[in-house]
């Protein structure tokens, strides 16, 4: 570990403390499929505990039920905080299992199925946003912004009053433009980031302290 990373762990243990005033703060990872909200899970997680949380893959909908790490300790000046994360089954409003069988050639019975337990993630991801203090909302920075999740998501957070950052990611990629996420959403924080290459990940700590602080 170096020592600037040393530095944004340390920092946000002690600012989440400040900003939920209980020792567990819940971080819910929320986005459309494919986003990469299990890949950027799984490096916080990794950071933090050195373990992992779940499988990626590129078929949709591949987290089909939350998956919830606590305990995750973070120590700071002797003390220790947990801090909850929670990864979430992508957001969509549309699922049908033909697409499973025309796009990656899913046998119609397991189209079905992936079709069916995605549904209920959904719901289950929904839920859960009465039980979680803050939100990292993911998009795939190559993709347009403007569809009927993210505005959607947003504008479900903003009437709840959970304070969020909106995570650029996957700008690793030649075609990736986080700076139409920025102009998409103005109000709101930005942090582009490569989820899968580690790439600013330390910035979106440093803007976690910030905005959440």
């Amino acid at each position: 570990m170096g020592l600037l990373d040393w530095f944004y762990k340390r920092s946000l243990s002690r600012y989440l403390k400040k900003l939920f005033n209980k020792e567990n703060a819940k971080i819910g990872l929320y986005g459309p499929p494919n986003a990469g909200k299990t890949t950027l899970a799984n490096k916080i997680v990794r950071d933090w505990s050195g373990d992992v949380l779940g499988p990626v893959s590129e078929i949709p909908h591949e987290t089909r039920k939350a998956r919830l790490e606590k305990g995750i300790e973070i120590k700071s000046d002797g003390a220790t905080l947990n801090l909850d994360i929670l990864d979430t089954p992508g957001i969509a409003t549309k699922i049908d299992f033909e697409d499973f069988i025309q796009d990656f050639e899913l046998n119609e019975g397991e189209a079905k199925r992936r079709a069916k337990e995605a549904t209920k993630g959904v719901i289950d991801a929904i839920n859960w946003l009465d039980d979680i203090d803050a939100i990292l909302l993911i998009m795939d920075s190559t993709l347009d912004p403007y569809n009927q999740v993210n505005v959607t998501m947003i504008g479900n957070m903003e009437a709840r009053k959970i304070p969020f950052i909106i995570v650029a990611n996957k700008i690793d990629e030649e075609d990736s433009d986080p700076e139409k996420i920025e102009e998409a959403f103005p109000n709101h924080p930005v942090v582009p980031i490569s989820a899968i290459e580690g790439e600013n990940v330390s910035s979106l700590y440093d803007t976690m302290i910030n905005h959440f602080g």
